[in-house]
């Protein structure tokens, strides 16, 4: 039997995004466990895996617990149960993960893989903190086996500063959208009421929807102050999604005085019929991978705006929303006046979208990482014939 590790700083990441993998892997006779900081009480995070642990990893790349207590414990977990492949999530769990087993893999096993959702750094970033944050990534490139990148600007710095070997480095479009759940027709008209209703909504008020966690990189702030240049009564904007600074965003709508106009929903499991029932999504953050809430919302054929930034640049450059500059708070209320304005010419916009999200598919996401760890299987038992045969011939 394969064995599978996946590891990610908190539980949200693989609740929110890589439960699909372990349950795709596991239905293929893998075992595949999970490492996060308090998986164990993620629900649906222990009944997608065979087992989960429980490891002290900090999102902050500052956070002591990185280096004091999590790569001996990650080193301890992987030594015990002999995975054969470890696949690594996201900046902090990525560069602590390769740390705590970079003299364990040279044995051969487990093979090491790592998805970049995004570097940390990037085209827009201070120039001394890119250099700092590629310093640690060319440095945990030595222990690295494969890099997943999910954009093409990341692609082509990975092989620019050869942080892996060019071939060595993968490109996969995201870590894949359920285009058959996020699917216009699967979502009827009385779905879409029901949730109006909820929401407290006019039979004339347009819906704006943001889904994003509350962290400062998502720039909420920008999003709430452009909505309050909207002199428009018939308008509402949704936030789905928490985080640490929820509350002060309501306090700032208030502020704003645009409480009344404004939702928060917190964590939500019907994003298909929230989008559905929006004019448009938005999401203006400083920094993407390939942000899934926007492949989400052109699934379902609604528009997007969004900042004009690695990702989303790629999704919506073929005109299926409209771009907008990082911290741009006039051109962010422009664009939302403009989907107001041009209701027709928006939905053509989001058509588009669906068009686009083939290559996006997560069946063909999961057939990509079959693929991958086939070959790292493969690179594997090579490793271990070419020991055995050292081994012997001394």
């Amino acid at each position: 039997m394969n064995k599978l590790l996946i590891v990610s700083a908190v539980p949200i990441a693989l609740r929110a995004f890589l439960l699909p993998f372990a349950h795709y892997f596991r239905a293929k006779g893998w075992r595949v466990d999970a490492i996060a900081n308090g998986v164990s009480t993620c629900p649906e995070c222990v009944a997608a895996c065979d087992r989960v642990w429980d490891v002290e990893l900090g999102r902050s790349p500052l956070d002591p617990k990185n280096f004091l207590t999590a790569p001996s414990k990650i080193g301890e977990i992987v030594a015990q149960q002999q995975y054969d492949i470890v696949h690594a999530h996201m900046a902090v769990a990525g560069f602590v993960t390769r740390y705590a087993l970079k003299d364990l893999r040279k044995q051969g096993k487990p093979k090491i893989i790592y998805t970049a959702h995004g570097f940390n750094f990037y085209k827009g970033e201070m120039p001394l903190k890119n250099a700092i944050f590629l310093t640690l990534e060319k440095l945990a490139g030595f222990w690295t086996d494969y890099l997943v990148v999910i954009n093409r600007e990341d692609e082509a710095a990975a092989k620019r500063y050869r942080i892996v070997a060019p071939d060595r480095v993968r490109y996969m479009p995201g870590i894949g959208v359920d285009i058959q759940r996020y699917n216009p027709d699967a979502i009827s008209a009385s779905e879409v009421e029901q949730v109006r209703q909820e929401l407290q909504l006019a039979p004339t008020t347009s819906l704006f929807l943001c889904i994003a966690e509350f962290t400062p990189r998502k720039r909420h702030r920008d999003l709430l102050t452009a909505f309050a240049k909207i002199a428009r009564e018939n308008t509402c904007l949704a936030f789905a999604g928490e985080g640490v600074l929820q509350a002060e965003m309501q306090k700032l709508s208030h502020q704003l005085g645009v409480q009344d106009r404004v939702r928060f929903l917190g964590f939500r499991r019907d994003i298909p019929t929230l989008s559905r029932a929006a004019v448009a999504t938005i999401l203006v953050s400083e920094s993407e991978g390939l942000p899934r809430s926007i492949m989400e919302s052109l699934c379902l054929e609604t528009p997007a705006i969004g900042t004009d930034i690695r990702g989303i640049r790629e999704l919506l450059d073929p005109g299926c929303g409209i771009l907008v500059p990082v911290g741009n708070v006039e051109a962010i209320a422009k664009a939302m006046t403009w989907i107001l304005d041009h209701p027709e010419d928006a939905k053509m916009m989001g058509k588009r979208g669906r068009g686009l999200m083939a290559d996006y598919d997560l069946r063909q996401i999961l057939n990509l990482h079959e693929n991958l760890y086939a070959e790292a299987l493969v690179s594997a038992s090579s490793f271990t014939s070419r020991d055995s045969l050292i081994v012997g011939n001394g």
